[in-house]
């Protein structure tokens, strides 16, 4: 995994001074501080950081380029089939691939086959290929958004890096969008293709830009919903999705470099850390503690799983102190408002676990595919028509009566019982939406006149099974904005690769294909899912309530933090002194 950087001119020979691209590829130097790399010509110049975790030497170093010197590519990512490609390339072109590196591979395809090969690639990518004599440009994201590629257009220059700071090296508008600032508002982050930049755009999960002839088109290349839908039995689609996982999980484990697994002790990591265990000896696994907060700890469970698939397990402890003490250098790794108080929990684990390994499995995607959180069960309960749901309908507005809180048992009951209330007199896309957000419609009109549906930018692909719909919207919106962007952002400023088995896209369009009863049911979530792999983890892992990732930050705003915030929130922040908010009202 590596950063990139480049600047396309679309009109004339480059004039401006190499330290634009210098100064932004310092900028990524944590996600490739083992080499760093540079292209350049009259048309163009193209930037590389690398983290070496393939064919380390330094042959497979970047920008890659052809030995007719035509061709070069410069590409962040893994492909996880390459030696599969690579044979094919082999046998169907007689082609001389030197390296053992899965870029060289992804060159010589292109080179080949154009953008269709793109279609072949299974893994997480970014990339940037360009063809000097024909002065054309081919720039891809992977399919679920995995790995970020955001780029600024702006009369005769094209601009991309793989993060806004360094984007915002070259000289490009730094108007804020307000539409964007009112999405953030409204979701906690902000929905691509938006970013807080007006000039600045982030290119959506599988989605390509091409640039020939000076102009700049955009095209989808990737669709898997709706799809055609599985005839499988259960039994079958256990089957299948227990094999489909272990195939994941396996390609995920080639690496040059050491390589452990997150483990939380919730389901999906803990899934993925015993199929880890199987095919990998001596298997490090990693979770993170809270001592001073009991309720937020799931240290102990994460143990539990790492004795029954003995890995060798690391559990970093954190008090209150630490945590407060990395808030400033945390926060240096946002490049726009993210309101996910679990991306510091992200943070602080990658920086513990980089002392021990560059590579990590994570359980990422599992919640989105399956229907792990609470919305999905509130989306199954507002389907049934019973008297349950009835008599939420007209008195859960009783609700408002209980605290409101992530802190305590009664107050997380009060404000699940509101926002489900709020929810089941809208139609389902409404629904949806008001339960993805964090502040409703209602209240961002009253906030601003800025405000812009954000169903306008999403790809919403309807069906006859609305849970899946709910699934897919949640893949669109939840996942490539804040879980995705949330782990590469913290893992990558620890220069540590994430890899996430679930997101393979033959697990995902397979998962897809299944009838939403498979997935949740009155007694469950993750259905099958956990009927896949019951007898390879103790019961108590599928029994115990879901816990997220969180931290109690609306306590300690109050307490610990109460200084830190009235200093550096609303005092020294450009947002405080351009007036974007109230103090008092706050």
């Amino acid at each position: 995994m590596c950063g990139i950087a480049g600047f396309i001119s679309l009109n004339q020979p480059i004039d401006h001074p190499k330290s634009h691209l210098d100064s932004a590829l310092q900028k990524l130097k944590k996600r490739g501080p083992d080499a760093q790399g540079i292209y350049r010509d009259e048309n163009c110049e193209l930037g590389h950081t690398r983290l070496s975790i393939l064919d380390t030497s330094p042959a497979a170093n970047q920008p890659m380029t052809s030995e007719n010197n035509r061709y070069t590519i410069i590409f962040n990512g893994e492909i996880y089939n390459f030696d599969n490609l690579r044979s094919d390339l082999e046998k169907s072109y007689g082609v001389n691939i030197k390296t053992s590196s899965d870029t060289e591979v992804l060159l010589n395809g292109l080179i080949l086959e154009g953008k269709s090969f793109i279609e072949k690639l299974n893994g997480f990518f970014a990339f940037c290929f360009y063809d000097k004599i024909k002065n054309y440009y081919l720039l891809a994201r992977d399919r679920f958004g995995i790995k970020p590629l955001l780029y600024s257009h702006q009369k005769n220059q094209f601009i991309f890096s793989s993060e806004l700071k360094s984007l915002m090296c070259y000289p490009i508008s730094k108007e804020l969008d307000q539409i964007a600032l009112n999405q953030f508002l409204q979701f906690t982050y902000i929905p691509s293709p938006r970013t807080i930049l007006k000039k600045g755009k982030k290119l959506q999960p599988g989605h390509l830009i091409e640039i020939e002839n000076k102009k700049v088109s955009i095209d989808k290349y990737f669709t898997y919903y709706p799809c055609k839908k599985s005839t499988d039995d259960y039994v079958t689609a256990q089957r299948k999705v227990k094999d489909l996982l272990n195939k994941a999980v396996q390609k995920r484990l080639i690496s040059d470099v050491p390589l452990g697994t997150f483990l939380s002790g919730g389901i999906d990591s803990s899934i993925v850390s015993a199929i880890s265990a199987k095919h990998k000896s001596n298997l490090e696994t990693f979770s993170i503690g809270f001592p001073d907060e009991p309720l937020f700890d799931e240290s102990k469970y994460a143990a539990d799983v790492a004795k029954h698939i003995g890995s060798k397990h690391h559990c970093f402890q954190l008090t209150n102190k630490q945590l407060f003490n990395h808030l400033d250098q945390f926060l240096a790794y946002l490049d726009e408002p993210m309101a996910d108080s679990s991306a510091l929990n992200v943070f602080l684990l990658s920086q513990e676990t980089k002392k021990h390994v560059t590579v990590s499995l994570s359980g990422d995607g599992a919640d989105e595919l399956f229907s792990g959180y609470n919305k999905h069960q509130a989306l199954f309960f507002s389907l049934q028509k019973n008297w349950k749901t009835k008599l939420i309908k007209n008195y859960g507005n009783l609700s408002q009566l209980l605290p409101s809180s992530r802190n305590s048992k009664l107050g997380n009951l009060g404000r699940q019982l509101h926002k489900l209330h709020q929810g089941l007199n809208l139609n389902n896309e409404e629904r949806y939406f008001q339960w993805a957000s964090f502040m409703d419609q209602k209240m961002v009109h009253q906030l601003s006149d800025s405000y812009y549906d954000v169903k306008n930018e999403l790809h919403i692909n309807k069906s006859d099974d609305v849970f899946n719909d709910f699934l897919f919207m949640d893949f669109n919106l939840v996942l490539e904005n804040d879980m995705l962007r949330k782990v590469d952002l913290m893992s990558m400023s620890q220069s540590l690769e994430v890899r996430t088995p679930f997101l393979d896209h033959k697990l995902v369009e397979y998962v897809f294909s299944l009838p939403s009863k498979y997935k949740i049911d009155h007694f469950s979530r993750k259905k099958i899912l956990k009927d896949a792999f019951k007898d390879e983890l103790p019961v108590e892992v599928f029994n115990r309530r879901k816990h997220g990732f969180e931290i109690p930050l609306d306590k300690w705003f109050r307490g610990e933090l109460k200084s830190f915030i009235d200093d550096e929130i609303f005092e020294n922040n450009v947002a405080s002194k351009k007036e974007y908010y109230q103090k008092m009202e706050l």
